[in-house]
């Protein structure tokens, strides 16, 4: 697969595709754009030896997207003046499709692949562990844990209380 031409037809073809994979994985356009753009370089440099580019690029952008958020800062920063308390759920309006993603979102970085390729995505559990490189028991306990957090999200909670009318 080393011609550059192929390479040009694929990143046509799958961009969009792609995109947005990297946007459900980052929950940020400009970060998905960038996180694209890395996992397309990376995979331009091994296209000789990739058999097959979808998967590939797919596994780069899981992997890259984990190594970036390996190296945010995320130690608390101490300060006097505290936040504003966030306001009621209840005094929200209707729960809608963005709150689905902001819980996704607040996934852990594998529980959110595992749930982005799975469900999202819609691959078997097979496919998902070949391009996470992990076992299929470790797709399944990821997505276990990754849908009670969904379940017990205060937020998605409201969409179960207002179709069962409690």
């Amino acid at each position: 697969m080393a011609d550059s031409a192929e390479f040009d037809r694929f990143v046509v073809m799958r961009s969009q595709a792609l995109l947005r994979t990297a946007y459900l994985l980052v929950q940020d356009e400009e970060l998905a754009e960038d996180l694209l753009q890395t996992a397309l370089t990376k995979t331009w440099f091994a296209w000789h030896r990739v058999d097959d580019p979808e998967a590939y690029v797919r596994r780069v952008l899981v992997t890259t997207s984990a190594s970036w958020w390996r190296r945010r800062w995320t130690r608390e920063t101490p300060t006097a003046d505290l936040p504003e308390p966030p306001p009621s759920l209840a005094a929200e309006g209707p729960v809608d499709g963005q709150d689905l993603w902001r819980a996704i979102g607040q996934l852990p970085r594998r529980q959110r692949a595992v749930v982005v390729l799975r469900y999202l995505e819609d691959r078997t559990e097979a496919e998902t562990a070949r391009l996470l490189g992990c076992s299929v028991g470790t797709v399944k306990s990821q997505c276990a844990k990754a849908l009670n957090k969904l379940r017990l999200n205060p937020v998605l909670g409201q969409v179960v209380d207002e179709r069962s009318g409690s």
